[in-house]
């Protein structure tokens, strides 16, 4: 489990594959006081992801790994992550399953955001789903990862209404304003609890 010494802030990497604006609103909650984490390393699964950006106007160092190669990848991952001793892995838009391997090394440490409400609408194009199902509401669920696809345990959900107006592209934007406020307030959540 997670270990946090009530004045060191734990050492988290948030890994990204997009625009990375979860990325930005972690990072932004992570200089904050009150906040139990501190960012010491992003990573890419996209050497064009806008992300790197957020990563770089912040001063937090960040590195690409997008080799055919899943196993030579992640080897050196977590090489950098044991160099940085990092406790926490964040993942906000990474597009990559990580392995069974993987996710024993960081056992019970690795978060992930998804814009549905879980256990509804696993892997991708959730949106659409939702829309054409007609559901009366969707969200976003922060979880622990585990070995299948978006199932681990829940921390924290908020619901969004869908209204008979909506497309995917705007039940996508109300969804992720709702993401930028579950993930800080999931991560506080698991911290008070130790």
């Amino acid at each position: 489990m997670i270990k946090f010494h009530g004045f060191s802030k734990v050492k988290t990497a948030v890994f990204i594959s997009g625009t990375g604006s979860n990325l930005k609103n972690l990072i932004k909650f992570s200089l904050s006081k009150k906040s139990p984490i501190e960012i010491v390393f992003v990573i890419s699964s996209n050497s064009k992801a806008k992300g790197l950006d957020h990563a770089k106007n912040y001063g937090i160092r960040s590195k690409v790994f997008q080799s055919k190669n899943k196993k030579i990848d992640e080897n050196k991952i977590l090489k950098i992550l044991n160099k940085k001793n990092v406790n926490l892995i964040c993942l906000a838009g990474y597009m990559k399953i990580l392995s069974k391997n993987f996710i024993m090394r960081f056992n019970g440490t690795i978060l992930n955001i998804h814009p549905s409400l879980l256990p509804k609408y696993k892997g991708l194009n959730t949106h659409e789903r939702a829309i054409q199902n007609k559901e009366k509401q969707s969200g976003c669920t922060v979880h622990f990862v585990n070995f299948k696809l978006d199932s681990g345990k829940i921390i924290l959900q908020k619901k969004v209404k869908i209204s008979k107006s909506d497309t995917p592209k705007k039940l996508s934007k109300k969804i992720l304003k709702q993401e930028h406020k579950l993930y800080p307030k999931a991560i506080m959540k698991l911290f008070s609890n130790l």
